[in-house]
């Protein structure tokens, strides 16, 4: 699990440094409110694209199943119906998106000051997002194969370019927040075309011309990737609305809580890592039935995730206002992202327990039960609390209502694995 998690966690440490590389140059270049317009395009772009991050981990499910059970012809097959899927809904959701932005934005009550740098920076980004995602699924197969080093190649190629080009565009060419989208776009661009040509000359997945998938081919996608996406819509929709609380408490939390979670999808990394990992690997041992690996799986996933990210929340413990401060210098921003990161600091390891028993279910393709339990996690728990301690604590509530449903959330998590029937769900048959 070390071994295969270890490279996932470099990826996701390089992918998630388009945006920490964003956010440096902008907060630092231009400002609080532009930091804070990034943050509010992000929760937005997460929303509106999250049915095709389902179907991401639709293709997990099915490609590592296959694998599993040794089904080349059956990888080939998915991986064309994937393929021309997802390539017509991204570039449906990168239009809708496109032209309806501002509407979106004024949804989430994002402030006067913040919406036309969000609107500029969000449109951007739309009209990159089949690069976005292109290269997202091709770093989606080659885990669910077994392969979790080669996205590493792909990965680097765009935090280089980025790296280049965030302070070309931002200030050289002085193109403002746009420039910091366009370089997004542009570096993601390249690790898509890159990591596309690098597959088909080492023929290391079986990409063939795109083709008319079959319909049994397609239902079975829609049937894992609609509540799949469901989920993904849920969550990202919850933090949304987690974002009109925080917003409705004015610029300085905002821009605050936008370089906290900054911090907080670097700080989760590990926990991601290992939960892809554990969907990866449980995902070929349910294909083979192989029950007794995968609660072998479960349980040091559970116990890394407890001993990295305790570890870590000691560490953010200690140094929450430096973290803040490599962001934004504003006195109120920083007084709010530090109290809210010392906050939730050691509930970062309940957190983590969803990402880990959660990708076992949802590697068996049980997506349904995950939905429900991402349903009471945002909607029953984490929205309403973060509402209710801010409404009568202030904006201290917003980082008590978050802790608070990471530690409850995870008890249900461990209870629908226990006694869940996922372990019923048989998607070789369906195939």
């Amino acid at each position: 699990m070390l071994y295969f998690s270890g490279p996932i966690l470099l990826t996701n440490l390089l992918q998630t440094s388009y945006q920490f590389i964003d956010s440096l140059w902008v907060g630092n270049l231009l400002g609080a409110t532009a930091l804070g317009a990034i943050g509010v395009s992000g929760t937005i772009l997460f929303t509106v694209l999250a049915f095709i991050i389902g179907l991401n981990n639709a293709a997990l499910a099915i490609l590592s199943q296959q694998k599993g059970v040794g089904g080349e012809e059956g990888i080939k097959r998915y991986l064309n119906a994937f393929v021309v899927l997802m390539t017509s809904i991204a570039v449906v959701m990168g239009l809708i998106g496109y032209v309806f932005t501002e509407q979106l934005l004024n949804l989430l009550g994002t402030p006067e000051s913040m919406l036309h740098g969000a609107k500029v920076y969000l449109r951007i980004i739309f009209l990159g997002i089949l690069f976005l995602f292109g290269y997202n699924f091709i770093s989606t197969v080659m885990r669910a194969l077994g392969d979790s080093r080669t996205p590493l190649r792909f990965v680097t190629v765009a935090v280089i370019a980025n790296v280049i080009l965030d302070p070309l565009f931002i200030s050289v060419f002085d193109w403002g927040i746009a420039g910091a989208g366009y370089a997004t776009v542009v570096s993601q661009g390249l690790a898509f075309v890159y990591g596309f040509a690098y597959l088909k000359r080492k023929r290391l997945a079986p990409f063939t011309r795109p083709t008319m998938p079959a319909w049994r081919e397609i239902r079975l996608i829609l049937n894992l990737g609609i509540p799949s996406g469901l989920q993904m819509a849920v969550i990202s929709a919850g933090s949304a609305a987690i974002m009109s609380v925080v917003t409705s408490f004015g610029g300085s939390v905002v821009a605050g809580f936008s370089a906290a979670q900054r911090l907080d999808n670097v700080i989760m990394l590990p926990a991601h890592a290992l939960g892809t990992a554990a969907t990866s690997m449980a995902g070929q041992n349910i294909g083979t039935k192989n029950w007794e690996r995968v609660h072998t799986i479960a349980k040091y996933g559970v116990f890394f995730n407890f001993l990295i990210m305790f570890t870590i929340g000691v560490f953010v413990l200690l140094f929450a206002e430096f973290g803040i401060k490599l962001f934004i210098r504003d006195e109120a921003a920083v007084d709010f992202g530090r109290k809210y990161l010392r906050v939730v600091a050691l509930c970062y390891p309940f957190l983590g327990i969803n990402f880990i028993l959660n990708g076992i279910v949802r590697a068996s393709g049980a997506m349904y039960q995950v939905l429900i339990l991402n349903i009471l996690s945002f909607w029953v728990l984490r929205y309403p609390l973060t509402w209710l301690f801010s409404n009568h604590l202030g904006s201290v509530g917003i980082a008590m209502g978050i802790g608070t449903s990471f530690i409850i959330s995870s008890g249900f998590a461990y209870l629908n694995f226990r006694f869940g029937k996922f372990r019923e769900k048989d998607l070789i048959s369906a195939m």
